[in-house]
């Protein structure tokens, strides 16, 4: 009784308010109600035959077939109306591997549907560590959807046979004595499958669970945010210039220390100490003007 309480005190069942528990536990009552209306089924069906000599007839002709449906295991006795021993007939079809098949998915959706709740409810913290349980689970109910959408449709398509092997009226058909019109043959009860069609239809809410349950599952993996992101490819950067001395503002364009025209290879450099001007005192150098001429202030 303790280790129960302690279970109970260091449960999170507020996941079971979540998508994600509240999923898990649809998919276990609605795996039970499968897999249990498919296997524990059990039908019958009357038919009569009505002899010309009415001491040979036999008006209640009782065939019994449960699950697995191997309907050629499944025999009963019709009179032959000829005053002799009654005849031994066989049904015909074996439809139990689609039978089996849905009824062995339904008990193992169950199993794991339980043993993932008792981890969401437990274990919540180790599941989404590292999104391997995420992952895990995913791939596990990605495998289980595949099952399901198979065996409600193998099981609906057997369904389909088994109806049609366990119609009375087809069935009479086998019985040598209703080829002879003086005899009468007649179904008296017809089997009752709604059983049967109510677990195909919880295998396809089966199907739409698992399914749902995917994108559920999917968000817990931690696949979303690199789905999520857009990729975008690093863009090459042209380098930064060295200097403005070399190929901007040094050689060809315009220089921002010194002179105007400076520039050693581009520019307009006139040379007034060469070719100027440079009687009277007055000098040009290179430079520029440095010294006023002197020449008037002589001759006066």
């Amino acid at each position: 009784m303790d280790v129960v309480n302690q279970l109970v005190a260091t449960g999170q069942f507020t996941i079971i308010k979540q998508p994600l528990g509240f999923m898990k536990i649809l998919q276990w009552i609605f795996a039970i109600f499968a897999f249990s209306t498919c296997g524990s089924y059990s039908g019958m069906f009357k038919m009569s035959v009505e002899c010309k000599n009415r001491s040979e007839s036999d008006l209640s002709i009782e065939v019994e077939f449960e699950y697995p449906f191997r309907l050629h295991q499944v025999y009963f006795d019709a009179p032959t109306c000829k005053g002799e021993s009654p005849e031994r007939l066989f049904l015909i079809g074996d439809y139990s591997s689609s039978a089996e098949f849905f009824v062995t998915v339904g008990v193992f959706s169950f199993l794991y549907s339980m043993a993932a709740l008792s981890v969401y409810v437990f274990i919540l913290e180790k599941y989404r560590e590292g999104c391997k349980g995420a992952q895990i689970d995913f791939v596990v109910t990605s495998v289980f959807t595949f099952f399901w959408l198979v065996a409600s449709s193998a099981w609906a398509k057997g369904l389909s046979d088994v109806k049609a092997a366990t119609d009375p009226d087809k069935v009479l058909l086998l019985i040598e004595a209703c080829d002879e019109p003086e005899n009468r043959c007649r179904e008296v009860h017809d089997p009752v499958v709604s059983g049967l069609n109510t677990s195909v239809a919880f295998g396809f809410l089966n199907l739409i669970l698992w399914g749902g349950n995917l994108w559920f599952v999917f968000k817990e993996t931690g696949w979303m945010a690199a789905f999520g992101g857009t990729y975008a490819p690093s863009q090459e950067k042209a380098p930064a210039p060295e200097s403005f001395g070399q190929e901007g503002y040094g050689q060809e364009g315009y220089a921002p220390q010194g002179d105007a025209y400076a520039g050693t290879q581009g520019g307009y450099q006139p040379d007034y100490g060469q070719g100027g001007y440079t009687e009277g005192g007055g000098d040009y150098q290179q430079g520029g003007y440095e010294q006023q001429p002197t020449s008037f202030a002589n001759q006066m």
